[in-house]
């Protein structure tokens, strides 16, 4: 079974919700205001982990053309989110570790990887990395590097991406800690509800999102991350080619079940299964099982060895054809963001 060995580069990991709710509106709900306590509890384990970055892969800043990687020092914006921009502005101005971020990406090119660095003015950073760095590091005092999520990347191509990562790590012999922008299930409510009505989208939802839930808190990051394909179909909105985050983390992180986890949080956020949940490498495993997929060194394409063809994995979903609650069905929620 392929490891990464990359204990001495990552401190610790993080899942993290990109919605705005818990930054702008977080007494809107008492949800809301669960998962803002959870981000301080985050920001106060970073702050005492003397980590020299904060290392960021958000599936809410989708590219097309490869990856990119967020490389100006001092970015700098107003920004209003694209669903909820009733609830207002946010202004941002963040610390981005610049030289890492080039070494990021001359190690992702090494590996066979298409991605460039950003680096210029009023170049828009994705809400969820906005919401997760103004509460988790408000005052900016570790620097941070945000890389995208192709949409078009399947797992290969996404474990790849960690592993250049940890690579670039250690050539600059940084201490990281790790985080993923994500929700668990991604479902937005189809029409306007009541926030103290919030609740999460579908019964099929929250099953899986439970069962996330219990693997992870048992440090089992590298089975979730072999369920991937599998929670792409049940509980996400398909508008990317697979539910990547997990197995990026796995690679940067190291793919195996070693871990401590910790579930700070779960709520609703307008129909989402959003979780604050924290894993740190262990001497021991809850479970540490033989995985089916291998852990590539280099990208020279999917292979897809294990993968069926979408018609006949549609007698695999329970998913298939489902409606939600309130009787809309998986078509109508095809507007949704990649959250």
């Amino acid at each position: 079974m392929a490891q990464n060995k990359s204990s001495n580069t990552i401190i610790k990991g993080f899942v993290l919700p990109g919605l705005v709710q818990p930054l702008l509106s977080p007494d809107a709900n008492p949800g809301y205001r669960k998962i803002r306590t959870a981000f301080e509890k985050v920001r106060e384990e970073i702050e005492r982990s003397q980590a020299d970055l904060i290392l960021i892969y958000s599936t809410m800043w989708p590219s097309i053309l490869g990856h990119q990687i967020q490389a100006m020092p001092e970015p700098e914006w107003n920004l209003v989110d694209e669903e909820f921009h009733e609830l207002g502005t946010i202004h941002y101005k963040l610390k981005i570790d610049s030289e890492f971020a080039e070494c990021y990406n001359k190690h992702a090119l090494k590996r066979g990887l298409h991605s460039r660095t950003i680096a210029h003015h009023g170049f828009p950073i994705d809400t969820g990395s906005v919401v997760a760095l103004k509460l988790i590091n408000p005052e900016n005092r570790i620097p941070a590097v945000i890389v995208s999520s192709n949409i078009y990347s399947d797992r290969a191509e996404t474990v790849v991406l960690g592993k250049a990562a940890v690579s670039a790590l250690k050539e600059q012999g940084k201490r990281a800690v790790a985080v993923i922008i994500s929700t668990l299930s991604n479902r937005l409510h189809a029409d306007f509800i009541d926030p103290k009505d919030d609740k999460i989208n579908s019964l099929k939802d929250q099953e899986w999102n439970l069962k996330i839930l219990e693997f992870l808190e048992k440090g089992r990051l590298e089975d979730v991350a072999q369920l991937s394909r599998q929670i792409q179909r049940e509980a996400r909105v398909k508008k990317v080619s697979n539910f990547k985050p997990f197995w990026w983390l796995s690679a940067v992180m190291g793919a195996h079940n070693r871990y401590t986890g910790q579930i700070y949080e779960y709520q609703p956020i307008y129909g989402t299964g959003s979780a604050v949940i924290g894993l740190t490498p262990a001497l021991n495993a809850s479970r540490d099982l033989e995985f089916d997929e291998d852990a590539p060194e280099y990208y020279t394409g999917e292979r897809n060895v294990l993968s069926l063809s979408s018609e006949s994995m549609a007698d695999f979903s329970s998913q298939q054809n489902s409606g939600n609650f309130d009787g809309s069905t998986e078509m109508e929620n095809e507007d949704n963001e990649n959250i």
